[in-house]
């Protein structure tokens, strides 16, 4: 099990007042969550997945103007990266899957034959990277796996802490055999994506206290526990089953420095949010949200949906249809299975709250 000392060697490796990090969300956050973050002594983490190189830039410098540099000269935060393999689009799939969306795109008018195909989401790369390396963040971290060997070597290079997702025991020692610092234990009740690349068997996948003690058992590195955890005795209870560290992400869907859309928060907030399923008609890839139209009529896991993150791009005129009309039908309300942590206020507030956890624990 986990003890002083992991917990201590993770600190280092985050370079932290707590060992807490705030989930990379994309699509619901920017710089503003994780500066506030930041501030109150976490890991504040930005999601690169959706930024093309310019855009991953801007925020950089936003991090960097906003928080500085710490003594060694690293921005003192996590960026993250998925690490997916762009698939090839098959027109047969993407008419199917068109023919499938087409009755509620009529309800607004949208041709959805006429809908390009569109990825959305981009894996790291050697572009990525080239922008990245300038800043020389104190944390790196990937979901689905790990990048190339050259580009991972590269980024240890810089001196920064890797670490990425695991959602099996198999998965864990993959991610520690090649060179990850410390892993995430995702459990199956976190919201999102499921981090799962060594296969895709649902049935394999477990929940956070269950899989976090048999993690730590299965890797010499840092564990990092992730899914399910809302408040401080969450943080406790995941740190007494021998986690380093703890993540937390729908939590802070509903702070003030959240992007978060009005739909979005509007069934975090109402009795929607109790139900919540693993689907893959959003994005193609299994992934927690909360139960809308979409996931009813044609999930929670649809044949019929393009392989990741394909899915997206035929269903982005409906979302932005239906959400300008004030619905979020078609809508991914990405959420976990516990959203009683979520409220609206300053995700330094959270943070601090969140971070009492670990003296509940130690007392």
């Amino acid at each position: 099990m986990a003890t002083h000392d992991t917990r201590a060697a993770l600190l280092r490796l985050l370079g932290t007042d707590g060992p807490l990090i705030q989930a990379p969300m994309a699509g619901v956050q920017g710089h503003a969550l994780a500066v506030a973050v930041h501030r109150a002594g976490a890991l504040g983490s930005l999601p690169a997945a959706m930024l093309s190189p310019e855009g991953l830039e801007q925020e950089l410098h936003a991090l960097r103007a906003a928080a500085g540099t710490r003594p060694d000269g690293r921005l003192p935060f996590n960026i993250n990266f998925f690490c997916h393999t762009p698939p090839v689009v098959d027109p047969a799939i993407e008419a199917r899957w068109r023919q499938a969306l087409a009755p509620a795109c009529a309800e607004f008018g949208i041709d959805a034959a006429s809908i390009p195909p569109g990825a959305g989401r981009a894996p790291f790369s050697t572009a990525l990277a080239d922008r990245l390396e300038p800043f020389r963040p104190a944390v790196v971290s990937f979901h689905f796996g790990l990048p190339e060997p050259d580009l991972l070597a590269r980024v240890k290079a810089w001196g920064a802490c890797v670490i990425a997702s695991a959602t099996t025991l198999d998965e864990a020692r993959w991610l520690e055999a090649r060179g990850a610092d410390a892993v995430i234990a995702q459990g199956l009740e976190a919201g999102g994506h499921r981090g799962q690349f060594l296969d895709h068997a649902l049935t394999r996948q477990c929940g956070t206290m269950a899989l976090l003690p048999q993690m730590v058992r299965a890797v010499h590195c840092p564990v990092i526990a992730a899914g399910g955890i809302a408040d401080a005795h969450g943080v406790a209870a995941a740190m007494a089953l021998g986690a380093a560290g703890v993540q937390v992400g729908t939590a802070y869907l509903l702070c003030d420095e959240a992007t978060t859309s009005p739909v979005h928060r509007a069934a975090l907030s109402g009795p929607q949010a109790a139900h919540t399923a693993l689907t893959n008609v959003f994005t193609g890839r299994p992934a927690r949200g909360i139960v809308n139209r979409l996931v009813r009529e044609l999930g929670p896991i649809s044949p019929l949906a393009p392989a990741f993150p394909l899915a997206a791009g035929a269903l982005a005129p409906l979302r932005a249809a239906a959400e300008a009309a004030g619905s979020g039908d078609f809508s991914p309300l990405w959420a976990g299975q516990n959203t009683t942590g979520c409220r609206a206020v300053s995700a330094t507030v959270l943070t601090r709250e969140l971070l009492a956890g670990f003296d509940i624990h130690d007392s």
